[in-house]
C-alpha cells in the first residue's frame, strides 16, 4: 500500500498537467479532433520518452547523463554512412547502433563508478568527444543515406479502424514502456532507486552499487540508440539531429517529478514529463508563440526543480536534527 501511494503522489501531477494540455491541444488546433492528432503527437514524442526512460535511470540511481544528445546524433551518422542507401545492411547496422550506444553508456559508467569521477563533468566531457568525432569524420555535411527499410519504425505505420494510421513508433514506445515499468517493479529497479536514496544502507544490505550505477549508463545508451532509429527515420541524416536533447530530457524528467540527486520518482512520471513537454511546446506552437521560447521554458523547470530538491533536502535535514535533539532530551529525562 505504501508503495502505490508514493508512486501516485509522484505521478499524479503530472498527468493532471497533461491532461489538462491535451484538453487545451483539442481546442486551439482542428488536427487535435481526431485521433490522428494524438497519435502524431506521440509519434513526435516517442524518441524523447524512450531517452527519458533511460534518464530516469541514471538521475534515480544519483546521476547525469549529458552525452545522450550527441550520442543520438552520433548514431543517426554513423548509420547513414555504413547504411549508404544499401537495403542489406540495415539489420547489421541497427545491431551496432545498439551495441554502441551500450558501450558509451558503459564507457561512462566505468569510469564514474570506478575512477570517482562526477558523472555530470564524465558525460559532458562525452559530450564533447561525440561531437568533435562527428564533425571531424563528417566535416559538417553527414554523407551517406538510411535505407527505406530502416526509416519504417520511424515514418511508417499500420491502419487500425477508427484510429487510422496507427505509427510503429507508438508500438516501439509502448513496448519499451512496459518493459520499463516492469523492470522497476522487480528487484534491480527497487534496488537502483535505493542507491539514489541511501547508498551507504545498499553497500552494507550487499547491493553492488558501482554495478547498479553502470547498469543505469548503460540503459541510457541503449535508450539513445533506440532514440536515434526513430529520429533517423523520421528527420533524416543531419549532424544537429541531436542537438539540445541531453536539457529536454532532464527538463521532461525532472518535470515528472524525479529528484534531482536520486532516490525518488517514477518512471511512468518521467515520461508522462516528455509527453507533457511536447504537448506544451505543441500548444505554444498552435498559439503562435515563439519557439526561442522553449529554451526559456526548460531552463525555468531545471532551475525550478534544483530549488525544489534542495529545499526537500533542508526539510529532510531539519527534521532528522529536531529528531536527534528530542531523543537527547528523553534519554536525558530517562536518566535523572
Amino acid at each position: 500500500m505504501t508503495r502505490r501511494l508514493k508512486l501516485t503522489e509522484g505521478t499524479l501531477p503530472v498527468l493532471v498537467v497533461l491532461a489538462i494540455l491535451l484538453v487545451a491541444l483539442a481546442f486551439a488546433g482542428p488536427a487535435f479532433n481526431e485521433p490522428a492528432g494524438y497519435l502524431a503527437l506521440l509519434k513526435r514524442a516517442a524518441p524523447l520518452m524512450i531517452l527519458a526512460i533511460g534518464q530516469y535511470f541514471v538521475i534515480v540511481s544519483g546521476g547525469f547523463d549529458l552525452s545522450v544528445g550527441s550520442l543520438v546524433t552520433a548514431e543517426v551518422v554513423i548509420a547513414a554512412r555504413l547504411i549508404d542507401g544499401e537495403e542489406g545492411a540495415t539489420a547489421w547496422v541497427l545491431l551496432f547502433m545498439l551495441g554502441f550506444g551500450a558501450l558509451v553508456g558503459l564507457v561512462n559508467g566505468l569510469i564514474t563508478t570506478r575512477l570517482l569521477v562526477p558523472s555530470f563533468i564524465v558525460t559532458l566531457g562525452m559530450l564533447l568527444v561525440l561531437d568533435g568525432a562527428v564533425f571531424l569524420w563528417t566535416g559538417g555535411a553527414p554523407r551517406g543515406a538510411l535505407s527505406d527499410a530502416f526509416r519504417t519504425v520511424g515514418r511508417s505505420g499500420f491502419e487500425v479502424p477508427l484510429l487510422g494510421q496507427v505509427p510503429w513508433s507508438v508500438v516501439l514506445l509502448a513496448v519499451i514502456v512496459v518493459a520499463a515499468v516492469f523492470f522497476m517493479r522487480g528487484g534491480t529497479g527497487r534496488t537502483l532507486v535505493a542507491v539514489g536514496d541511501n547508498e551507504t544502507a545498499v553497500r552494507l544490505g550487499g547491493g553492488r552499487v558501482e554495478r547498479l550505477r553502470t547498469l543505469a549508463f548503460v540503459l541510457s545508451g541503449l535508450s539513445a540508440a533506440v532514440a536515434a532509429v526513430l529520429l533517423g527515420g523520421f528527420a533524416g541524416v543531419s549532424a544537429q539531429v541531436g542537438d539540445g536533447l541531453e536539457f529536454r530530457v532532464i527538463t521532461a524528467v525532472v518535470l515528472g517529478g524525479v529528484l534531482l540527486g536520486g532516490g525518488r520518482g517514477s518512471v511512468v512520471a518521467a515520461m508522462a514529463g516528455a509527453l507533457t513537454l511536447e504537448a506544451l511546446f505543441s500548444l505554444l506552437n498552435l498559439l503562435g508563440v515563439s519557439g526561442g521560447l522553449e529554451s526559456a521554458v526548460q531552463g525555468v523547470i531545471i532551475i525550478a526543480a534544483v530549488a525544489y530538491a534542495s529545499a526537500g533536502s533542508n526539510l529532510f535535514r531539519h527534521k532528522v536534527v529536531n529528531q536527534e535533539k528530542k531523543n537527547v532530551k528523553e534519554e536525558t529525562a530517562a536518566q535523572q
